[in-house]
């Protein structure tokens, strides 16, 4: 979904000369290649991780095939980056933070709103209910298959929005397999966060700083191999799951009770 997005965000960037039109064909774009999973996992009642697995598989082949053309080709009008007046002048913070492009200040409000959504409304009363015990969800009047298909659908389309950021603003250009592992990065980082937006917020820049970490020791001369260099943000990962894992499993939390498994109506 994220490397879908990431090209169909490119082109259409690159076509209409408007990166903000870019990146909303780029969320559309992976929210509809969710679906095709969605179909897979919750209608067909597939092993969702063979299904994800073919997801993975089917968009680096797709983008590979029609992104021969684009290889190396940069976008025309890349996002530019504006202070927010006063917030960027605080020290440390406000660089970071308020100096940034309109995507990342959206960042900001789509992680505080799912936060909200989740935990505040009825909406994300369902969606938790139909994670944890889809039966007694079911038993409630929930229509869990059709709850399940909005938030996939969600889920696809922010991850189309982190990989038309990608080639919008962090790399503005297009080569195959751009988005080289991210998604599975995205995956560790639910899992640090707990299924919490506003732990991810934490975990999305402990990753992201790790990530950015390389280029700067490069950028110093560092006498080590850019390859060890670039291994750093999935070492991180991987410590990352290890942890996270054992944590979980010590205090209970975190993972739906029914992540991966299909509902069968019929069983109520």
């Amino acid at each position: 979904m994220m490397v879908i997005g990431a090209f169909f965000g490119f082109v259409v960037g690159n076509l209409t000369k408007n990166p903000y039109i870019g990146f909303t064909v780029g969320m559309l774009a992976g929210g509809l290649a969710s679906l095709i999973f969605a179909f897979v996992s919750i209608t067909l009642k597939g092993n969702q991780i063979v299904a994800g697995l073919a997801m993975t598989i089917f968009g680096l082949g797709i983008t590979n095939f029609y992104g021969q053309k684009w290889i190396n080709t940069k976008l025309v009008v890349p996002a530019q980056s504006f202070a927010i007046p006063g917030l960027a002048k605080i020290p440390l913070i406000g660089p970071v933070f308020f100096n940034q492009d309109a995507f990342v200040y959206l960042s900001y409000i789509v992680a505080v709103a799912f936060w909200f959504i989740l935990f505040r409304t009825k909406s994300g009363v369902h969606l938790r209910a139909v994670g944890e015990n889809a039966q007694a969800a079911d038993a409630m009047g929930i229509n869990v298959d059709r709850t399940r298909y909005f938030w996939t659908f969600v889920g696809g389309l922010l991850a189309g929005a982190g990989g038309a950021y990608l080639t919008i603003v962090y790399a503005p250009f297009w080569l195959d397999g751009i988005t080289s592992g991210r998604g599975w990065i995205a995956v560790a980082l639910v899992i640090f966060a707990m299924w919490d937006p506003l732990y991810a917020i934490v975990g999305a820049y402990l990753f992201g700083g790790i990530d950015s970490l390389q280029f700067q020791l490069q950028a110093t001369g560092a006498s080590i191999p850019s390859s060890l260099l670039s291994m750093q943000p999935y070492l991180l990962t991987l410590i990352v799951v290890i942890v996270a894992t054992f944590i979980l499993r010590a205090k209970h939390i975190g993972a739906p009770k029914e992540l991966g498994l299909p509902f069968y109506r019929e069983e109520r």
